[in-house]
């Protein structure tokens, strides 16, 4: 016999409509319920000025309606909803939301907590699943519907004799392992009471209060309660996915196409077991497809800190759009991609986002591209340290010469086995192709225009100093002969690159030279304010640099 079996219902007539559909194509009314669902699953729940702060947090993030807790669960979840009514830190177009299960005690203490609120969501709840009917309350679906009805009544009642208009939420607990016909039928009955109108809307709230089926199965059930609710054009259709089979968000999106209006979650999908749907991953899959979510985590660092701080809960590093590896590419395929893609885009002049395995702009979420994209170890290639010495320090490096220095990289970041920031890749350039300078250095270089260029170079090893004269077609040439004839070798120059650094009085000529011999590129660099000794310096960190190689000819002597 198998343990586990199907623990979902289908409707019993097909509700497709959803798969019809592409895309999302409206932001829903969000709910935060970090301060009710997220606070209860932590080991050690927040306390009261933290919850405010939280809250503060919510609000600034943009939301509009916040679940602040089961004001009749304990003394702190009382303070705090009395705490924000009494110090005034509800602002006008916010609404609170409080959990009250379907019970009348616990009904009336919380309509005491919410005394003095204007703006309040009373949120009344209670199972509905065949487990539940059957092992916890063992009670029939009779029974079970008029626990629903009995606290939507007393619902309504203290509301009036309050004066005030509260409105009403009902969740039939454990929505996905209920019957769809019979959820319907007992949220029909509670909207029966309540009547809502167009001007004071009903909730009806559908928990995968244990998510146990793919997230088709949720929209098909969803789905029917929207075609199927009596005065649906009364009722905001809410969604609140768990992630007990990891798919809450797609359970989200999918329920979103199936009609829903609404989204009950936590930031980053805090919440008991595995978890509520994560709204931040929900909102930022809208932003990825250029549907503005209402809410703003444009300087996600700052929230992700926040978060930390208050729950004493980590984000992986791979939390999508939050995370801090999420953007970061170490393979070498990867990074020439994206720094090319980056190119691309400032070349057109483009305004889409289109760029290779970044779904978004980094820096739409407060990231940066030098230090959160491009990352370098040894796995790294040509094109990411290429794009984070440019990025970083302006530094055109010619595509052979960027090979080269990333191999460089790969051998310190293997030896050191770790990720290599934009300082130490500019130390390594430096000692790797700017100043290799053990084997020879220049001193003096003056030039002499006739037919032609003649440059007479001071050649200094060491104690040694030689003066060499020799012509050429330009100057570097010129001094190139002047090597050749001293050293009694023959290369050829190649890979001439030169840019400006920086601009104004103190503006830096930056010069690569690769001087080719024997099949192979020996690369330098050098760095002046004079392009031609710039270009002297680079063709001498070169030559020292084949120099160290061949070594053992004794070409010194």
């Amino acid at each position: 016999m198998k343990k586990y079996c199907k623990q979902f219902i289908l409707p019993s007539v097909r509700c497709m409509d959803w798969a019809e559909k592409s895309a999302v194509e409206r932001a829903p009314v969000w709910c935060s319920v970090d301060l009710r669902d997220g606070n209860q699953a932590l080991v050690e729940p927040m306390d009261l000025q933290t919850k405010i702060e939280f809250f503060k947090l919510l609000v600034k993030i943009g939301f509009k309606e916040i679940e602040v807790g089961f004001p009749a669960a304990s003394d702190t979840e009382y303070a705090f909803l009395r705490a924000l009514i009494e110090g005034g830190l509800i602002p006008p177009d916010v609404t609170v939301q409080v959990l009250t299960q379907a019970r009348a005690h616990i009904i009336k203490k919380t309509f005491e907590a919410i005394e003095g609120a204007e703006n309040v969501i009373v949120h009344v709840y209670n199972s509905t699943s065949v487990a539940q009917r059957e092992q916890v309350f063992r009670k029939s679906r009779e029974q079970i519907k008029k626990i629903a009805v009995d606290g939507a009544k007393l619902l309504k009642e203290l509301t009036e004799r309050a004066e005030k208009n509260y409105r009403f939420e009902y969740s039939p607990e454990s929505f996905t392992g209920t019957e769809p016909e019979y959820a319907l039928e007992v949220c029909n009955a509670v909207l029966g009471v309540w009547q809502p109108t167009a001007e004071r809307k009903a909730i009806v709230n559908l928990p995968a209060t244990v998510e146990n089926a793919m997230p088709h199965v949720y929209a098909q059930q969803v789905e029917y309660l929207h075609k199927n609710l009596i005065g649906r054009e009364n009722v905001v259709l809410s969604l609140h996915p768990h992630n007990d089979r990891g798919c809450g968000v797609a359970a989200a999106e999918f329920g979103l196409l199936a009609g829903a209006d609404r989204v009950e979650g936590t930031l980053f999908g805090n919440g008991e077991r595995t978890g509520n749907c994560d709204l931040v991953t929900l909102a930022m899959n809208m932003f990825s497809q250029g549907i503005d979510p209402k809410l703003d985590f444009s300087d996600m660092p700052a929230v992700t800190e926040k978060y930390r701080a208050f729950t004493g809960m980590e984000i992986s590093p791979r939390q999508p759009y939050a995370g801090e590896l999420v953007f970061a590419a170490f393979s070498g395929s990867h990074q020439d991609a994206i720094a090319k893609g980056m190119h691309y885009r400032a070349e057109q002049g483009l305004t889409e986002w289109s760029v290779p395995y970044l779904p978004i702009d980094p820096k739409d979420v407060g990231r940066e591209y030098d230090s959160d994209v491009i990352r370098i170890n040894s796995q790294s290639g040509k094109g990411g340290v290429g794009y984070v010495l440019e990025q970083a320090y302006g530094l055109k490096l010619p595509s052979a010469m960027k090979e080269e220095m990333s191999y460089c990289a790969k051998r310190v970041s293997d030896k050191t086995h770790k990720e290599l920031k934009a300082p130490e890749l500019l130390k390594i350039f430096e000692e790797n192709f700017v100043l290799p300078r053990n084997r020879f250095e220049v001193g003096e270089v003056h030039y002499k225009q006739e037919n032609g260029i003649t440059a007479t170079v001071e050649i200094v090893k060491g104690q040694t100093r030689a003066v060499v004269e020799a012509e050429g077609n330009g100057r570097l040439d010129a001094v190139s002969n002047a090597f050749k004839k001293h050293f009694g070798i023959s290369y050829t120059l190649t890979g001439y690159e030169q840019h400006a650094l920086a601009s104004g009085s103190y503006a830096q000529a930056l010069t690569c030279v690769g001087a080719e011999k024997d099949g192979k590129i020996y690369w330098g660099a050098g760095r002046h304010s004079d392009i031609i000794r710039s270009s002297v310096c680079a063709l001498v960190s070169a030559l020292n640099n084949y120099f160290k190689e061949e070594e053992n000819k004794n070409l010194f002597v």
